[in-house]
């Protein structure tokens, strides 16, 4: 053993945090190999590397000089792993469902679809109305904050977003798109 090691290893049972993290560093890589062969799992690996080193730090003290220090840090990630492993064999095994379960959730395309037809909407109206729209709907500013924030008058801003709906609801309505929605776009 080199006295390198012996060294980082009294420092280590001393609690010196730098040399704790100099001795993970130097076998980290061969722990986590070791782990992830036994597992087989990358974030189960992880989980038992970092076990193997909270007891080693914490066992230290009980390591022989005598005797290589690699060994016997992986012979705790090993036994950690072993561990590991005999609980997922006293796991309930999951069954498969054989009968097929109809799929409930509501289709996506008609609201994409409708969301591509908003945009193109939106995309047809004056700029000025386009931007107090977006301001008030998407970024969820008050009438007075768009109003500072393009420097016009809040009844101004207030018209522009009106204007806006309004143009982009007739525009819809020329496409088709707001068919059977009538009372809906009336309150708008």
């Amino acid at each position: 053993m080199t006295s390198d090691i012996c060294l980082l290893v009294d420092q280590c049972r001393a609690g010196d945090d730098s040399a704790i993290r100099q001795f993970i560093d130097l076998f980290r890589h061969k722990v986590y190999a070791l782990c992830f062969r036994m597992v087989g799992e990358h974030h189960e690996a992880e989980d038992m590397a970092q076990e193997t080193f909270v007891r080693v730090i914490r066992s230290l003290h009980h390591w022989d000089r005598e005797r290589p220090l690699e060994p016997w840090i992986l012979t705790i990630a090993g036994n950690r792993c072993r561990t590991l492993l005999s609980k997922r064999k006293r796991r309930p095994q999951a069954h498969p469902i054989e009968e097929h379960v109809a799929d409930h959730r509501p289709d996506l395309q008609p609201a994409q679809i409708l969301a591509e037809e908003v945009h193109l909407a939106l995309q047809q109206v004056r700029s000025e109305y386009r931007q107090a729209f977006l301001l008030f709907h998407e970024h969820e500013l008050s009438y007075i904050e768009i109003s500072q924030q393009l420097g016009r008058p809040l009844g101004t801003i207030k018209t522009w977003v009106h204007r806006a709906r309004r143009e982009m609801i007739a525009r819809l309505s020329q496409r088709g798109v707001l068919e059977g929605r009538e009372d809906e776009v009336r309150r708008v």
